[in-house]
């Protein structure tokens, strides 16, 4: 039994840390950036996957409230 639990959040924090950088990527893509801004967080999110991800959506959402 805690085996099985141990396994199933082992597996959902894999799953999350495969499909943050996908859909910050593709976030990235499609919002309205500089070309030099874009290929800056295009990077950190590529070579940092989890962390620039993170990073990019805690930006995006402070960006998003200041406005």
């Amino acid at each position: 039994m805690i085996l099985s639990i141990i396994f199933d959040i082992w597996l959902l924090s894999k799953l999350i840390a495969i499909l943050l950088p996908i859909i910050a990527i593709i976030d990235i893509l499609r919002r309205d950036l500089l070309g030099i801004n874009r290929l800056i967080w295009i990077l950190l999110v590529v070579f940092i996957p989890f962390v620039g991800s993170i990073i990019y959506f805690y930006d995006r959402f402070t960006y998003k409230a200041k406005f």
